[in-house]
């Protein structure tokens, strides 16, 4: 296999049962599907709890009330047309509304679906906003998937960034060396954008998506080495996600593999309550001891990650649970004041998020911050 070729359609998923896609047709017509022959060769079709499954294809629970389309309010970050600014020195660039598959748990999910006017064709906008806020020194490419575009027009973008003094580190957000390492393997262009923008003084960064251990096959690491080897720099994302590596063995071995791949880990994240996810989603108790318990078993460049919520107020790091309290802090806030805060609430086993521990116990917010003298 050198091209994928991309399955829009769950009557052209030929492992499934005709009845079991016209029983999904439901989930598709709300959550849209997309797939490629690469990615579900690496589905076990034998095992009904198979985690790569999971990833990609619908399942009836994604119908079941729970949370909002955007649970992080992004809706609030736009400064200019597909441009977030939320923290001061980091801006989001939406650059693509399409990903290599859709995973079944995404938060934005919203963007696939008719109506969406978040992410713009043309970003010469946001360039401008960028270029006039010198604060601004890390760019996040995100999406959809940037690796989606063409090579040309993704180096226009890189190096229209690489013409802006001020912006000094470029993240892309993807997850195509997972759902199709043959984007990278086939295009020595992309390969060549690389290696001219990402240079010993400013890095290009991929911030890529592997959710399972089995996602790091053979032909996906090949694919890591050649962005390491053209400059980028590597570091690997994924929510705990219940069905799929919520066990402290195979997040564990997600881990030590990544770090043997060159893609170290750098955040896990709590699952947003976003609409139709709720078949993936654990309390943050349960989080943290998957989370601790995967730690425990790794050491060095293999357990150096966070584990977080990208709540609408900040990115909130879970610091620790324990038999009466759950701690969090502030790892990045939107605002000055709750940088660093420091927060212990009462455990609820019963908390999914930030906002459901806040709604029992609002008197607790306010607590320590260390940058207070």
């Amino acid at each position: 296999m050198t091209k994928p070729k991309y399955i829009r359609a769950l009557q052209n998923v030929p492992e499934l049962e005709h009845s079991a896609s016209e029983m999904l047709k439901t989930v598709v017509d709300k959550y849209a599907f997309r797939a490629n022959d690469y990615y579900l060769s690496l589905i076990n079709w034998d095992d009904p709890d198979d985690p790569i499954r999971k990833i990609v294809i619908p399942d009836p629970g994604e119908l079941e009330p729970w949370g909002k389309l955007d649970a992080s309010n992004e809706a609030e970050n736009y400064v200019a047309p597909g441009v977030q600014h939320k923290y001061r020195t980091v801006a989001l660039l939406l650059v693509n509304e399409v990903c290599g598959s859709y995973c079944r748990f995404c938060f934005r999910k919203r963007l696939f679906m008719d109506g969406n006017d978040e992410v713009v064709n043309d970003i010469e906008p946001g360039l401008e906003y960028i270029r006039k806020h010198e604060e601004i020194s890390n760019i996040l490419l995100t999406g959809g998937d940037p690796l989606l575009l063409s090579t040309g027009k993704l180096d226009r973008i890189l190096t229209a960034l690489r013409e802006i003094p001020h912006v000094r580190v470029i993240r892309i957000g993807t997850k195509m060396p997972a759902f199709n390492p043959y984007r990278i393997l086939n295009d020595p262009d992309l390969l060549e954008s690389i290696r001219k923008n990402s240079t010993h003084k400013r890095r290009i960064y991929f911030m890529v998506h592997f959710n399972h251990p089995r996602e790091l096959t053979d032909v996906a690491r090949r694919g890591l080495r050649m962005l390491t080897d053209a400059g980028g720099v590597l570091c690997n994302q994924s929510p705990i996600l219940k069905g799929i590596n919520a066990n402290p063995a195979v997040l564990a071995q997600l881990c030590k593999r990544l770090s043997w791949a060159g893609a170290p880990p750098y955040y896990f994240f709590q699952g947003r309550p976003t609409a139709g996810n709720k078949p993936f989603e654990l309390p943050i108790a349960e989080t943290y001891k998957v989370y601790s318990r995967a730690a425990a078993r790794l050491g060095g460049l293999s357990r150096r990650m966070r584990l977080v919520m990208s709540h609408e107020s900040g990115k909130i790091e879970i610091v620790a649970v324990t038999d009466s309290q759950i701690f969090l802090k502030y790892h990045r806030a939107r605002n000055p004041e709750d940088e660093n805060r420091f927060m212990a609430f009462s455990r609820d086993d019963e908390a999914y998020w930030f906002d459901d521990l806040v709604r029992e116990q609002p008197e607790v917010v306010p607590s320590m911050n260390y940058l207070e003298p």
